[in-house]
């Protein structure tokens, strides 16, 4: 799953991801990277693309790429707060940073709702406090997925972690329910690893339309209606989707450690409400 595994220590254990030499650029190909198919060359080739020459590729408008060394840091501002300056720090030959920057080219808007939510949070909290809305943001920026559900059935279903019945193929090809975008980059660098079981954090809109989806979470976002507190994140196994995995047989369904049963007491807010 998308959670770190626990070290000998107790504590938990930071993913690493394989060395770019040892990703088959298949991986690329899954469901889970289809928002980044225009950026396939930066993903695919041989050799990482320097912090500069992303910066220009990307074109952010507003934001830029510097690399985050000494000198950098050495401004003391906080990472959020250096963003809202314009400057997004980016590790050189980073999966994690190379993705965080893709998904700032696909979703600036997103991206932008966000920062600007962590850094009125941060001006809010005596330093080095965090409150449960700076949590909520920072996992949905983590592993968050938009996902569009049309059908008060499907989501029942996901209310009550019926997982089997949810991820239903007749569902998904209809579009009663569908992947609006996966916006976070942690999730896209734990998929570097073919068939790791990954969880995603989601906002759920009511309507069919990817886009309007989108964008009315932008909205809720900048309006501080949505990423108040990490309850409000359903979690969504993310292999159960039809087509996501490799074997999706009975068995892998019944597998609780993965597809978990819902926590007694446990309720999910009913979907994000926007105006379409």
């Amino acid at each position: 799953m998308a959670t770190a595994a626990a070290g000998d220590s107790g504590g938990p254990r930071r993913f690493v991801p394989p060395p770019r030499a040892a990703v088959d650029p298949r991986v690329f190909a899954h469901p889970l990277f289809a928002g980044l198919q225009d950026f396939r060359d930066l993903l695919d080739g041989a050799a990482w693309p320097s912090i500069a020459a992303l910066d220009t590729r990307l074109a952010l408008h507003g934001k830029c790429l510097v690399e985050q060394d000494a000198a950098l840091l050495a401004d003391g501002l906080h990472y959020e707060a250096r963003i809202a300056q314009g400057r997004i720090a980016t590790r050189a030959d980073n999966w994690h940073d190379l993705f965080n920057a893709l998904v700032w080219a696909r979703h600036p808007r997103l991206k932008r709702a966000l920062n600007v939510q962590q850094c009125l949070h941060i001006d809010a909290m005596p330093p080095g406090q965090r409150n449960r809305a700076q949590a909520a943001l920072t996992q949905f920026d983590e592993t968050g997925v938009i996902v569009c559900v049309r059908d008060e059935a499907v989501l029942a279903a996901w209310d009550a972690h019926a997982w089997p019945a949810l991820f239903e193929p007749p569902h998904w090809r209809s579009g009663a329910v569908a992947i609006a975008a996966v916006f976070g980059h942690a999730l896209m660098e734990q998929a570097l690893l073919p068939g790791r079981l990954l969880v995603g954090k989601c906002v759920v809109v009511p309507g069919d339309d990817e886009d309007a989806c989108i964008a009315g979470v932008v909205a809720a976002i900048s309006e501080g209606r949505a990423l108040t507190d990490p309850l409000q994140l359903r979690p969504l196994p993310l292999a159960g989707i039809p087509g996501w995995h490799e074997r999706q047989d009975a068995s892998f369904y019944a597998n609780t450690d993965y597809f978990r049963p819902l926590r007694a007491g446990r309720k999910y807010p009913p979907p994000l409400p926007v105006a379409l």
